[in-house]
């Protein structure tokens, strides 16, 4: 194998017969859950649920659509995930909710107790939920439009409306940088000043031809490029992790297949050298899912520190990989066939804080869709999906939909609550309110994970929108 090498100063490679692959590879999605009855062993290092537990319920309102919304994808090997959506709230308490439909990213208006305020505003010529920023008189959204290139596939671009109007369409992929996003599994983020966009990039001439890794863009609040970030990253980015952060580099956390595992990229990239936060079987699919289409995203603590939840199988053994002549590839044997909840923590934006907590140890049980979001000023919430009677081939897996489950902890990975199974699923980036209620938007329909997604998605023409307050 050869190195493809980025010309910032920070390294990263892809490699010949290492690629993403374009059918298996469509955008993911997200949403979490699981059962009471089917978590399984929690781990008594976890310690043991409080007696007195809040109830974790969410209040849903249902949000008329003027379009259709294909509510799955097709993943690895074809797997059901979830179509992303993605709720923000805005400083002055409103929120936006963005979603995808045939004539483009719909991005909808509410109000701050999640009832809509008025009509959508259709971004044309736009495909996937990147992320979404909202501003007070309008928003910010991370997608993919139509370009011109070698693959003829879309480029990645940052658009802002303004009181209903666009007022800048930034492409971040391009013939001068010899990139193109056919896929985005990314993240946007905002401090103020400037938005952060972290994505997938494919090679399309120049040193990366042919190669999958990331970028990192950063852009003004008028949409001119800044300095900073990097051109070629993670390789293959199996998972897109992204915090804003007042000054300096942005804190980010990515899944390299080549490297197997999830690493800190903050400010460098991801090269050789990138904190390791846990050891994975990642090629193409093996992981647990993208952030924060299919798991966790980044919640940081009032003392600096980080948390993130991803679905594992554990690493039995790990090892660089002899073949490999770069020196950069690594193999690694997981614990566990199926994947289990996992919660990691960082000191700050840049050092791991020891090694990742594995919370459920469920023989024959999939976690899928893990997500963390804060909980008041003290507490996380973690949810997923579990599928019971799972069987699983190259590391996805089809069993029946047992509930999604929402339980606490605290910033030491112990338990806080019980288990509650919820009839609500999360789909994509949270809100978090003033008051520290979490809002987010999904389909109000049943899950199946009985078979692969073949064909075109169903469709709904509603969405709910939860909340649930600490």
């Amino acid at each position: 194998m050869t190195s493809a090498r980025r010309t910032t100063s920070a390294s990263a490679s892809g490699a010949p017969g290492h690629r993403r692959a374009h059918a298996a590879r469509k955008p993911l999605i997200a949403g979490l859950a699981a059962t009471a009855a089917l978590v399984g062993a929690w781990y008594a290092t976890a310690g043991a649920a409080p007696n007195a537990a809040p109830s974790l319920t969410p209040t849903t309102t249902t949000v008329n659509l003027p379009a259709k919304f294909p509510y799955l994808s097709a993943g690895y090997n074809n797997t059901r995930e979830w179509t992303r959506t993605a709720t923000a709230v805005a400083p002055n308490g409103t929120l936006r909710v963005a979603w995808p439909a045939s004539d483009g990213i719909h991005v909808t208006p509410l109000t701050a107790a999640g009832k809509r305020s008025g009509a959508d505003t259709i971004v044309k010529g736009t495909k996937e939920v990147g992320g979404l920023v909202a501003h007070n008189d309008g928003f910010a959204l991370l997608t993919r439009v139509a370009d011109t290139n070698k693959w003829k596939e879309t480029a990645a671009a940052l658009i802002r409306y303004t009181n209903g109007k666009q007022t800048f369409r930034t492409k971040l992929t391009g013939t001068s940088s010899n990139d193109t996003a056919p896929t985005l599994d990314g993240q946007l983020t905002w401090n103020g000043t400037k938005y952060g966009a972290y994505f997938v990039v494919h090679g399309a001439g120049g040193f990366a031809d042919g190669h999958f890794g990331d970028k990192l863009s950063y852009v003004g609040a008028k949409g001119a490029g800044l300095g900073g970030g990097w051109s070629w990253g993670c390789s293959h980015n199996e998972g897109i992790a992204l915090a804003a952060e007042k000054t300096g580099a942005f804190t980010s956390l990515c899944f390299d297949d080549w490297r197997s595992g999830l690493f800190v990229s903050t400010g460098i990239g991801a090269p050789d050298n990138a904190p390791v936060v846990q050891r994975e079987q990642c090629w193409a699919g093996y992981c647990g899912g993208t952030f924060a289409g299919r798991t966790g995203d980044l919640v940081k603590s009032a003392s600096g520190r980080y948390a993130t939840a991803f679905a594992s199988r554990g690493a039995a053994s790990a090892a660089k990989n002899p073949d490999d002549a770069s020196g950069r590839g690594w193999t690694v044997k997981p614990k566990t066939s199926t994947h289990q909840v996992a919660v990691a923590f960082l000191k700050n934006r840049n050092t791991p804080a020891g090694k990742a907590i594995r919370l459920s140890a469920t023989k024959g049980v999939e976690h899928v869709n893990v997500r963390i979001a804060p909980y008041g000023k003290d507490r996380l919430l973690l949810s997923w999906e579990s599928l019971k009677n799972a069987k699983c081939a190259n590391g996805t897996c089809t069993g029946t939909f047992t509930g999604t489950s929402f339980r606490l902890i605290d910033w030491n990975g112990r338990f806080q609550s019980a288990t509650k199974v919820v009839g609500t699923r999360i789909t994509g980036d949270i809100a978090v309110q003033k008051d520290g209620t979490l809002t987010w938007a999904y389909a109000p329909v049943t899950p199946s994970y009985a078979s692969p997604l073949t064909g075109a998605s169903p469709t709904s023409t509603t969405l709910r929108i939860a909340r649930l307050t600490p």
